[in-house]
């Protein structure tokens, strides 16, 4: 079943049960969570992580989703040291923001275990991705070496040359928004970061590296409602989405 919020489907339930037992055989996968961003467009006094969202900061429903979930061995929060102590009492380890997401992801995937197969990288301005996605990203990379949430670009996508003019009007049928969390077998991770170095290459995102070394990517069929606060009007649409889930729940 699900609830509609401001043109959003709200899913809930559903495969979480069965996702469940598959995870908690293999308790073998690492959380990379990148809390190091500034988020200048929120034009907030502080990094959009830590705004409040429904009474607790933004990073807070990631954190704990992740800590709620089997099959989850470990947790690193990638984090400026000013601002651990407020999450020292959480059951997680800390690696240093880099200076590019690629840098900061590094450093969180050193930090992981050694028997980790896989490695679930998300970023924290994403606090309203469910279980039931996470659990279906995990079981896809498992099975294919990679996978990332994503979903149908639904928008008219123009290109411009010269941000004045219409160029073209790009196929939108082929086009896939992608999300996170983004998941990749440790060996595949490893080998990409070390093409990725070695030809001194800038990624934009995860599965990027596992591109740039030919590996396949399988695209998981994610949730429109899992956004990324970026602005003002983000906080409000995500704060109506949690007051739904919360209704719907009671």
């Amino acid at each position: 079943s699900a609830l509609a919020v401001q043109g959003f489907v709200v899913p809930f339930g559903g495969e979480r049960r069965l996702s469940t037992a598959l995870l908690a055989k293999n308790d073998d996968v690492a959380v990379v969570l990148l809390a190091g961003g500034v988020g200048s467009r929120m034009k907030a006094d502080r990094p959009k992580q830590f705004l409040e969202l429904e009474g607790k900061p933004v990073l807070q429903h990631s954190l704990e989703l992740f800590l709620s979930l089997e099959g989850i061995a470990k947790i690193v929060l990638v984090l400026d040291a000013s601002y651990r102590e407020e999450f020292s009492h959480y059951d997680v380890s800390f690696a240093d923001p880099g200076d590019e997401r690629q840098d900061s992801v590094r450093n969180g995937f050193n930090a992981c275990p050694n028997e980790s197969r896989l490695i679930c990288i998300h970023d924290s301005a994403r606090p309203l991705v469910t279980p039931e996605a996470v659990y279906k990203v995990i079981e896809d990379a498992r099975s294919h070496g990679a996978a990332v949430l994503g979903v149908p670009v639904k928008a008219t996508v123009k290109e411009s040359q010269d941000g004045e003019f219409i160029l073209r009007t790009i196929d939108r049928s082929r086009l896939w928004e992608v999300q996170t969390p983004q998941v990749i077998d440790r060996s595949i991770l490893s080998e990409g970061f070390e093409a990725v170095e070695a030809n001194n290459l800038e990624v934009t995102d995860d599965v990027s590296i596992v591109e740039q070394i030919g590996k396949p990517v399988k695209l998981t069929l994610g949730e429109y409602t899992n956004l990324k606060l970026t602005t003002p009007e983000d906080m409000i649409i995500a704060s109506q989405i949690l007051n739904q889930r919360k209704l719907y729940n009671e």
